[in-house]
């Protein structure tokens, strides 16, 4: 079973945590693939049954590459696969749940089942989805991988 995790990256922050996220889906035992929204392998993510999406907060929402990529979904065939979103921010305050509530509103629209585990997956509770804060010390890598095995969990339990 194979996953993809599609992100916007500027400085590599967000790429980085696309890494993790695929790192924790592998190990939670799912194929998992990171790709910048400019190289998509095509075939990996038709084949996917999970597909994860990442942003960069700009002005408390998705970065605007993010939002026109969201906009072309439909093309591919994302429709009753498992959704996901992360954001990283340059801080706390930095709109981070807003943006990866744009990403999940898109993947609904698209006829996605989204999923982050919340508190029911068992600490630390992942609500949204994960984040990473430039300006903060904790071990957002970390957070990262746990979100993905939970996303791996359940694409197994969704269609394994």
């Amino acid at each position: 079973m194979k996953a993809t995790v599609v992100y916007v990256s500027k400085t590599g922050i967000t790429a980085s945590l696309a890494e993790k996220i695929a790192e924790g889906l592998t190990e939670g035992g799912v194929e998992a693939k990171a790709f910048s929204y400019h190289d998509i392998d095509m075939d990996w993510m038709t084949e996917s049954k999970t597909v994860i999406i990442g942003t960069p907060t700009y002005y408390t929402d998705a970065a605007a590459d993010t939002t026109a990529f969201l906009e072309t979904l439909g093309k591919y065939g994302v429709a009753g696969k498992l959704g996901g979103a992360f954001a990283t921010a340059q801080y706390a305050w930095g709109g981070n749940e807003m943006a990866m509530m744009n990403i999940i509103m898109h993947e609904m629209f698209f006829g996605m089942l989204v999923y982050s585990g919340g508190g029911a997956a068992g600490n630390p509770p992942i609500h949204i989805g994960p984040i990473k804060i430039g300006s903060a010390d904790y071990d957002w890598d970390a957070l990262a991988v746990d979100y993905g095995k939970r996303m791996a969990a359940e694409t197994i339990k969704l269609f394994g």
